[in-house]
């Protein structure tokens, strides 16, 4: 059964799911007509200091996959045409490095900056989470009209926190800071 979280809400996947270990970060959204967009999924894998611990712990389209092996984007879609998720990152939680304890996903939009595009241009815009394995969706998060002037946005992430896996739904913009604000975040 899939739940609808809100802004703030969180879900235990460790005990709602014990034997929970690949799961999928998915992003879908369909565009208001006449305004071409591109949405980009991004994961920082951070250690306890909030930082990567390397920039190759840095995931998105230019580095499809995490150093340990654990994290694969499987690639820029540009368009947002077409039904279900129009990008995916797959993450297996058993082979994540022991240095990382925070895993952010974001949402940006390319080049928003240069060409004014914000969330509120879209419609039907989604970010979920997905078991691979059972082949069913664990969480969805709508990325609402709230956040209609941001260019970035923190969908989710997820803390390791006593050896369990813990899933955030924060919903946080970044302003027109897009992607680079988050990399000048995190790294």
């Amino acid at each position: 059964m899939s739940i609808s979280l809100n802004k703030g809400g969180s879900f235990n996947l460790t005990k709602e799911a014990p034997a929970l270990k690949k799961i999928m970060f998915g992003l879908g959204w369909e565009m208001k007509p006449d305004q071409p967009l591109d949405l980009d999924a991004s994961v920082f894998l951070l250690g306890a200091n909030l930082k990567l611990p390397q920039d190759l712990f840095f995931v998105f389209y230019n580095n499809l996959k995490s150093p340990d092996g654990a994290v694969q984007h499987t690639g820029d879609n540009r368009t947002g045409f077409g039904e279900g998720d129009d990008e995916m990152i797959l993450c297996n939680l058993d082979l994540i490095d022991n240095r990382i304890t925070e895993i952010i996903v974001c949402v940006t939009i390319h080049e928003a900056i240069s060409r004014r595009h914000n969330f509120g241009l879209l419609q039907s815009a989604y970010a979920r989470l997905y078991d691979v394995e059972n082949k069913k969706e664990i969480l969805n998060y709508d990325l609402d009209a709230s956040n209609s002037s941001d260019a970035g946005m923190i969908f989710g992430k997820l803390r390791k926190e006593a050896n369990e896996w813990k899933f955030y739904a924060v919903g946080e913009g970044n302003g027109g800071a897009g992607l680079q604000g988050y990399v000048d975040n995190f790294g």
